[in-house]
């Protein structure tokens, strides 16, 4: 049996190092080479782009041999107990937390009342 290490399979010093920033010829349509936004674009353009929404009841951690197991009825456990404030994952990052909610209207589906908005600082350390 090898010793193969997945995490040692770079040159050596190489692990964790990101390659330089590319430099385009030009910036762009619409944005300016020396300003965030350029005259081409507005702020109705920027509130139309879509975002990721994710909502996060919880996780687990198994082995791949149980993973493997897992069948039609299989319950998995999950961190987070009933109750529990939920994550709301926008574009990979924690913006606000909540409580899960059927809904008034379609009583088949679920979603989420917001208890918490999440500011910058707090985000960047959930990550």
């Amino acid at each position: 049996m090898s010793n193969f290490d997945p995490l040692n399979v770079l040159p050596e010093g190489a692990a964790g190092e990101l390659p330089p920033p590319q430099k385009f010829a030009k910036a762009p349509p619409g944005l300016s080479a020396g300003g965030p936004i350029g005259e081409g674009l507005s702020l109705d353009t920027i509130m139309r782009i879509p975002v990721t929404v994710k909502i996060v009841l919880g996780s687990a951690s198994m082995p791949v041999a149980a993973l493997l197991k897992l069948g039609r009825g299989a319950l998995i456990p999950l961190d987070r107990k009933i109750g529990e404030p939920v994550d709301v994952i926008v574009n990979g990052r924690v913006v606000a937390r909540g409580e899960v909610v059927v809904m008034d209207e379609d009583p088949s589906r679920l979603g989420i009342s917001l208890t918490e908005v999440v500011g910058p600082s707090v985000a960047e350390n959930l990550r």
